[in-house]
């Protein structure tokens, strides 16, 4: 069997990739809602999406992001 292995460099960009990608479907989700074009989002939803964006940013930071 062997071992595969990715870089840690790619690691890093694939993680930042998917934190930035994550981040900006929640904003777009809160974005709709906040237009209140008939988009609902459970209430829970929208402070979780602000919480999560929040950590994404963090993390995105510590990747070296934006």
């Amino acid at each position: 069997m062997s071992n595969f292995t990715i870089p840690k460099e790619v690691a890093d960009e694939i993680t930042k990739a998917v934190l930035i990608d994550w981040r900006d479907y929640l904003q777009s989700e809160l974005d709709q809602w906040e237009a209140n074009k008939g988009f609902y989002l459970h209430p829970d939803d929208v402070n979780d999406n602000k919480v999560y964006i929040d950590a994404c940013n963090k993390l995105i930071h510590a990747f070296g992001g934006e």
